[in-house]
């Protein structure tokens, strides 16, 4: 009997390694992308603004509820208390698949306050409480030269990490080497490492964007047919390279801007990570699924790409940066710039609602 699936991204989850997690922890948008297969999910400022521009009718009459449970907390402290609460939410839905899964799957991504970047003691202090919220918590930690000591302290505690803010090769070879000294420590202490589930993201659309910026800076002539490939040659060539080292953590595709994002990593033992608008657009699509990991991206492309861009070459070279240079990388800045303008959206948000403005 033919094998029927729902939809393009549950026949990928049905047939192959990569895994489909969603990115947003609205509760909608979950329960659509676990229905076609989804095993995770994931959090953040931007994530939280967003959910409660669609989803402000559930959570409404609760968030005066949390201003008054926590009559001394300043703003900021509520946009946190939602965000860890909204995640929990979350969490919940997805607990059945982690004990399914015995901790590899099933997980809920919250982000560490991204103005924290530079500090490594509080970002790992930060992370061993988001960790306590629910079993099932993964902790998104930026890869910053301050983040990669954090991401092995926090390991070596006990805490399954999700790295962000990334986008290059070398950033994932670091994230990588981090988690390994960590779970290695873990190890030596006689402590559980076997129900972690690190994984490593490449926010692939993020490094294309970036080049663009570039080229319109310095006014680069190039195929513009080349920058679609730019964050699938790095996701591509850390691929490779995790194989081959064997490193305990999976690679974790983000940041979505074509379908090459998704049909160029299917048979990868990897995971996706779409918001569930890209999601609908998969599964309405007539994209073949089938494995397209192990080809590699045309030369041509690569060639074009190294020869005429050297924020490129930073970011697909092993030793295109290191570990000191990740803040500066243009990607880095301009992510970590948005994710705190999110963050403070999100405070003003909360404090409009604690403070409302009595003129209007």
């Amino acid at each position: 009997m033919k094998e029927t699936y729902k939809s393009p991204l549950h026949k990928m989850v049905s047939t192959t390694p990569t895994c489909l997690w969603n990115d947003s922890c609205s509760i909608e948008e979950l329960s659509y992308s676990i229905g076609h297969g989804a095993v995770g999910a994931t959090c953040n400022p931007v994530i939280v603004g967003q959910v409660l521009k669609k989803e402000m009718h559930l959570w409404k009459d609760r968030i005066p509820q949390i201003v008054a449970e926590n009559p001394c907390a300043a703003d900021s402290e509520i946009a946190w208390k939602l965000t860890e609460e909204m995640s929990k939410k979350a969490a919940e839905l997805l607990l059945p698949i982690f004990d399914r899964e015995e901790g590899k799957n099933g997980r809920l991504s919250i982000q560490t306050d991204p103005r924290l970047y530079r500090d490594a003691k509080r970002i790992v202090e930060q992370a061993a409480h988001l960790s306590g919220i629910a079993p099932n918590i993964i902790v998104k930690i930026p890869v910053t030269a301050a983040g990669i000591e954090a991401i092995e302290e926090a390991t070596a505690r006990g805490v399954s990490i999700n790295a962000t803010v990334s986008f290059s090769v070398p950033q994932a070879v670091a994230v990588a080497e981090a988690v390994e000294r960590g779970l290695s420590r873990r190890g030596r202490e006689g402590k559980d490492i076997t129900h972690m589930g690190p994984v490593c993201t490449i926010m692939v659309g993020r490094l294309d964007d970036w080049l663009r910026v570039v080229a319109e800076k310095e006014g680069t002539i190039v195929d513009p047919r080349v920058f679609d490939w730019a964050g699938v040659a790095a996701m591509k060539k850390a691929y490779t390279i995790y194989r081959q080292k064997g490193y305990r953590l999976r690679l974790l595709s983000a940041a979505f801007r074509n379908h090459l994002h998704w049909s160029e990593f299917i048979g990868g033992e990897i995971v996706i990570s779409p918001p569930c608008e890209w999601q609908r657009r998969f599964n309405a699509s007539d994209v073949e699924v089938k494995e397209r990991m192990s080809i590699p991206v045309d030369e041509a492309i690569l060639d074009e790409l190294s020869g005429k861009f050297g924020e490129f070459r930073k970011a697909y070279d092993v030793g295109g940066m290191r570990r000191e240079q990740f803040d500066t990388f243009g990607a880095t800045r301009r992510t970590l710039r948005g994710f705190c303008k999110a963050l403070d959206d999100l405070v003003a948000q909360m404090r409009d609602m604690m403070l409302p403005n009595p003129d209007v």
